[in-house]
């Protein structure tokens, strides 16, 4: 049973003179060796206790993701300490109250760019003893402290009392706590998710059951560094194979972050990216851009490459198979042609991404196929450290999320927890080391959550006969139809904002009723573009009129004669729709940090306009709350 210390310290006995972390310094990016980042744990890990860091002390932690982040978690972690890592996407001051009390953080560790965030709230945080800044600055509030100070202490209590710091970090034991990490918040209270050292390395070694990772490979971290799919996909699994590990040059700000992506993918080369279906719809639409600019003969073959590409290699793992075998041939030279040049983009290095975060769209996982930089759909979820199951270069199948980590048991159960057979679509229930140990302070959400061992993911999903899981969407989110039939929305929320550029968020609602209903952001750019087209103004009762029958052709597209017929159920597609003045946004609270829309919070916002549309007056698509909202 190992420890994450366990686990650094073994590579570093291995790998000793590898490169491990990458950070750009000014114009390039330097590399720290296994050897060096080792040093710098133990400094500060022993620079911890210098303050007076405690076993099983809670330390918050919110910062982008930089070398600071993964030394001074792996510093906590020596001091026998709990980190709490907190996402750099929280903006409100309470978000962040709420996970420092509530955790029971007595530090904060912060870089310079998220400081103003903590020191507009310290006076409300009475328990905190030390802010520690990983950044140089002129003058420290009365309780920060610069990390360079931290190190230093830890030199001083290294040569002073080097068997204490070694006896504490020996103390450290596989069901230790490592993190407590809070849901994005798709209910009222985030929880705080108790992960343990064994759930960490236990789900390591079963995500290395499905891929290899060699010794000289890179990744480049592009998601946050607070979520456990980095963690572990990113920085613990390429850390246990001796590999490498980049992050994205971060900026005065989150702009410029997003901005750098691009710059350093080509500046890293990276061998292997986890992404979430946000950035890859951004990587895809960037591609298409580029190319539609080139325009005339390059458009043309890009876009017939892509087409052929589509037919030989259908789902990935019947690749070829009833195709003409001269398609083969064509795409070697399209490859050498068309997608080696798009290739180039992500650094030329790129042999895979990993998708994880939410279920990403076939179409999109066709595209990067075609271009031979395949994103593998993965699956999991915090509370399972979070790596279930995922496709990977040897064994996939496009639209499935892949086939499962080893060793770990799944069973699809009904709503009565009971096991169904092969093929039958139920709750997704799994039980392994990966499993979290509970909830923090908050025994009645764990035993509803971990029942005799079994963490129930509240995912719908199945397995097929080839022991490929799919994923369908929330079990718990399922609409029920007057019925009784239970669906989920999710496929169909996916394919109406992929396929129609005048809708951007939709969200559907059925809780046992009459039909199905629909809440949709339209994007007032395209309709607005669409009704200048057709010489009508926006502001126009007209205009109003005419953009509001657009949104329910794109509906009608998905019924009898149209072009998406027979995808869905008729009675699943909305029978009636409210539009919606504003998007979903973190801001408002109706996305999470993961960008998955946060239902019952919509729903209780929107619970006046849900419960017009079950009235003759709302099931009029052109009512006076729908023409207002396009103001």
């Amino acid at each position: 049973m190992k420890t994450i210390i366990d686990l650094f310290e073994e590579s570093v006995t291995k790998y000793s003179k590898n490169p491990f972390l990458w950070e750009k310094r000014e114009t390039e990016f330097v590399p720290l060796t296994y050897s060096e980042t080792h040093a710098q744990v133990h400094q500060l890990g022993a620079g911890l206790m210098a303050l007076g860091v405690e076993k099983n002390d809670k330390i918050a932690f919110l910062s982008e993701g930089r070398n600071a982040w993964v030394i001074g978690e792996l510093g906590i972690l020596y001091a026998g300490a709990v980190n709490v890592p907190l996402s750099v996407k929280l903006e409100e001051s309470n978000d962040l109250v709420f996970r420092i009390q509530h955790s029971d953080a007595k530090f904060v560790m912060v870089s310079a760019r998220n400081l103003p965030k903590i020191q507009a709230i310290v006076a409300d945080l009475p328990n905190i003893e030390k802010v520690i800044v990983f950044d140089q600055l002129e003058n420290y509030g009365a309780k920060e402290v610069y990390i360079g100070d931290v190190l230093q202490l830890g030199r001083e209590f290294l040569n002073t009392k080097p068997s204490a710091f070694e006896n504490r970090y020996k103390s450290v034991k596989d069901n230790d706590y490592a993190n407590i990490s809070y849901t994005s918040g798709t209910t009222a209270d985030p929880k705080g998710i108790i992960l343990s050292h064994r759930n960490y390395t236990a789900n390591v070694e079963q995500a290395l059951s499905l891929m290899n990772i060699p010794t000289n490979w890179k990744t480049l971290i592009i998601l946050p560094l607070d979520h456990c799919f980095a963690h572990v996909a990113g920085f613990y699994s390429f850390m246990a194979s001796g590999a490498s590990v980049a992050t994205v040059d971060p900026g005065k700000n989150a702009m410029d972050t997003l901005k750098n992506i691009p710059i350093n993918m080509k500046e890293v080369q990276p061998n292997l990216l986890l992404s979430v279906p946000a950035l890859a719809k951004n990587f895809k639409k960037n591609i298409e851009t580029a190319i539609k600019q080139k325009g005339g003969f390059t458009e043309k073959l890009f876009n017939h490459a892509l087409k052929v590409a589509y037919t030989y290699n259908r789902e990935g793992f019947n690749k070829g198979k009833g195709v003409n075998p001269f398609y083969k041939v064509l795409l070697v030279v399209y490859d050498k042609l068309v997608f080696s040049k798009v290739r180039a983009a992500f650094g030329g290095q790129l042999s895979f991404f990993i998708g994880g975060g939410a279920l990403l769209d076939i179409d999109l996982q066709r595209f990067f196929y075609a271009i031979n930089v395949p994103m593998f759909q993965g699956y999991g979820l915090s509370e399972a450290t979070p790596i279930i199951s995922s496709n990977s270069l040897k064994k996939h199948k496009l639209g499935s999320s892949g086939y499962l980590v080893q060793p770990m048991e799944l069973k699809i159960c009904d709503d009565n927890g009971n096991a169904l057979p092969v093929g039958q679509k139920g709750e997704i229930v799994i039980k392994g080391e990966n499993v979290m140990i509970g909830y923090w302070k908050n025994e009645v959400a764990t035993a509803d959550t971990i029942k005799n061992g079994w963490l129930h993911t509240g995912d719908l999903g199945y397995m097929d006969e080839d022991g490929f899981l799919y994923v369908l969407g929330r079990f718990k989110s399922l609409l029920i139809g007057s019925d009784g039939e239970k669906y989920s929305p999710e496929g169909i929320e996916e394919s109406l904002v992929q396929n129609s550029k005048f809708i951007d968020q939709v969200m559907l609602h059925n809780n046992q009723d009459a039909y199905t209903t629909a809440l949709i952001v339209p994007n007032k750019e395209s309709l607005k573009a669409y009704l200048k087209q057709h010489h009508l103004s926006w502001d126009s009762d007209e205009g109003k009129t005419e953009a509001i029958k657009v949104l329910q052709s794109e509906i009608n597209e998905y019924k009898s004669k149209g072009k998406y017929a027979g995808m869905f159920p008729e009675r699943w597609l909305p029978a009636a729709f409210a539009v919606l003045p504003e998007g979903f946004t973190e801001q408002n609270h109706f996305l999470n940090s993961t960008m998955k829309m946060v239902r019952g919070k919509i729903t209780t916002h929107y619970q006046p306009r849900i419960d017009a549309l079950y009235t003759s007056e709302g099931k009029n698509i052109l009512n006076k709350e729908n023409l207002n909202a396009l103001a």
